[in-house]
């Protein structure tokens, strides 16, 4: 994938590895972000100057019709889709009363919202020179950590669809690509981050790295380890990543 001369949406840009990856990408792209934040984005956009922004919920899908309307109309020229947006909860499934309302919103952000934009922009996507639908999932795709009840079947119902997508789009100009993270050092944590955490200016680095060789699933850092692991011995594999600090 070339990375200079893109116009790119990215969505959850105003904090965390969406705002690393924005700001790489603004210097030699013309990057599009959103949040629900305005703070956060007005941030991004000081720290940023040349980036634009929305605001907008995404686990709604009017605001992701908006979304879609503010694309088609002021930015046409768009040919990637970074589908980084994501909702993460701590809780236990049995004790935790508002567990369906977790689960729904989990869903909606980390899924459904993809499914919705991918859809949705598609025609202006491949109208454009070098499209692509870039999803940022994890390497809890491959084995599950107990205390993210949803989070983790979203990520991996992500990546099956990205699958899917990728062989129905096969015969088309729009790449789907897939970048498995890590845990990154990320505001998720609220300042007590797993101690193998690596930084998102270092995922976001090792992601471009992988977008510069042509790859179509990325596994950054550790996520190579576990995929085998999960592959070769996934009781142990599942023991271990669940027994980490």
């Amino acid at each position: 994938m070339k990375l200079t001369g893109n116009t790119i949406l990215i969505t959850g840009g105003s904090s965390g590895y969406g705002l690393a990856l924005a700001k790489r990408l603004a210097l030699h792209n013309k990057v599009l972000i959103c949040g629900r934040d305005l703070h956060k984005l007005e941030e991004a956009k000081r720290a940023v100057p040349q980036i634009d922004f929305l605001q907008c919920d995404i686990s709604q899908s009017a605001e992701i019709s908006r979304l879609v309307s503010w694309v088609n109309t002021d930015h046409p020229e768009l040919n990637v889709l970074v589908n980084n947006a994501a909702v993460v909860h701590q809780e236990n499934f049995l004790t935790d009363d508002e567990t369906l309302d977790k689960a729904e919103l989990e869903f909606a952000v980390n899924l459904l919202a993809p499914i919705r934009l991918s859809k949705l922009l598609l025609p202006v996507l491949s109208g454009n020179s070098s499209p692509a639908i870039i999803n940022i999932t994890t390497g809890l795709v491959y084995i599950p950590r107990v205390k993210y009840t949803y989070y983790n079947a979203s990520k991996a119902a992500l990546h099956s669809f990205s699958q899917v997508i990728r062989s129905q789009l096969s015969a088309s100009l729009v790449k789907i690509i897939e970048i498995l993270l890590p845990v990154v050092d990320t505001p998720w944590h609220q300042g007590n981050p797993p101690k193998i955490a690596i930084s998102a200016d270092t995922a976001v680095a090792l992601s471009l790295k992988g977008l510069e060789k042509g790859k179509l699933e990325i596994r950054v850092g550790k996520v190579k380890l576990l995929y085998l692991l999960a592959r070769m011995a996934p009781a142990f594999a599942f023991r271990k990543l669940n027994a980490l600090e």
